[in-house]
């Protein structure tokens, strides 16, 4: 496994990129948005129209499959859009890292081809006050392709001293994330960067979304949900792979091990054997990542604002 990232973006990725050259007609607010595309669409067209209407400053569309044929077509019809080809398996982090490093507006919506653009995605009222507090992400409220309601509200307790996820459909405005579902947010693109973005070597979606949203809330940001901003799928929703792996290995030692003394955050040398006992690795494989982790949060240490137990002992109070 590659060490874990230290800095935003590290991660080099060869990767072609088309259009963006011209200025977006109708800019009416501060934002991008970045588009996760997973093929093509005879839709394409009108979800970019749509995107103009709203009035981003940018429209960053990123293709994970580059065989696509049809891009350079789309691109000459679209010359402001910038078009993001990889040339190299990445994970879905990486491309929403990508997207975020080419943006330059404030905040950035990350969105997908899986979400219905034929209504509105955000109006710039609503948008303004969204981001007037500067918040690292707010969640939008998800309907299923029937306008059906699914858990898209997170928040964690311990259970068994194990970490455990609780859904719900039942949402307050202004309630705290514990993680945007699917990925799809409104992002502050500065302290996206400062928080190192998502870690490339974690290659589960779920674990990787967990761990980047989990460390923003240990590093003293905040996910919050709006009620306000609703987004629809035009596919099936899509089911979280939540199985334990070497990557929640990663996320356990980065996330759950760490211990916030005073001014900053360290990872005990004591929490070694109850790491190793669960981690269904050997010996010298539990000891090499648990050093790296240790490593990790030591270069890191100051940037912790509190642990995974004050973050559950505390959940939802301002």
């Amino acid at each position: 496994m590659n060490p874990i990232p230290l800095i935003f973006n590290e991660h080099f990725i060869s990767m072609t990129v088309l259009g963006g050259k011209e200025i977006v007609p109708n800019i009416k607010m501060n934002i991008s948005a970045i588009i996760i595309n997973k093929g093509w669409s005879s839709y394409r067209s009108k979800m970019i129209e749509n995107l103009m209407r709203c009035g981003f400053a940018e429209i960053i569309s990123i293709e994970a499959d580059s065989e696509n044929y049809s891009i350079e077509d789309f691109s000459r019809k679209f010359p402001f859009v910038k078009v993001i080809i990889p040339q190299e398996n990445t994970t879905e982090g990486d491309l929403i890292n990508i997207g975020v490093g080419e943006a330059s507006s404030e905040y950035v919506l990350v969105l997908r081809d899986s979400i219905d653009f034929s209504k509105d995605i955000l109006m710039p009222t609503l948008a303004s006050k969204l981001t007037e507090s500067g918040t690292f992400c707010i969640t939008p409220r998800l309907l299923g392709r029937d306008n059906f309601s699914f858990p898209v509200l997170f928040s964690p307790s311990i259970r068994r001293a194990a970490l455990n996820v609780i859904s719900t459909s039942v949402v307050s405005d202004g309630s705290p994330n514990l993680f945007p579902f699917d990925n799809i947010g409104l992002y502050n693109r500065k302290k996206f960067m400062d928080l190192g973005g998502f870690d490339y070597t974690i290659l589960s979606d779920y674990w990787q979304n967990l761990d980047f949203a989990f460390r923003a809330w240990l590093w003293g940001e905040k996910i919050t949900f709006s009620t306000a901003f609703s987004l629809s799928y035009c596919t099936e929703v899509p089911v979280l792979e939540t199985g334990a792996s070497q990557f929640s290995n990663r996320f356990y030692l980065k996330n759950l091990v760490p211990r916030f003394y005073a001014d900053h955050g360290a990872i005990p040398g004591s929490s070694f054997f109850a790491f190793w006992g669960s981690s269904s690795c050997g010996f010298f494989e539990a000891k090499a990542r648990f050093q790296e982790a240790r490593e990790w949060v030591r270069e890191n240490k100051f940037r912790f604002k509190r642990d995974a137990l004050d973050l559950v002992e505390n959940w939802g109070n301002k």
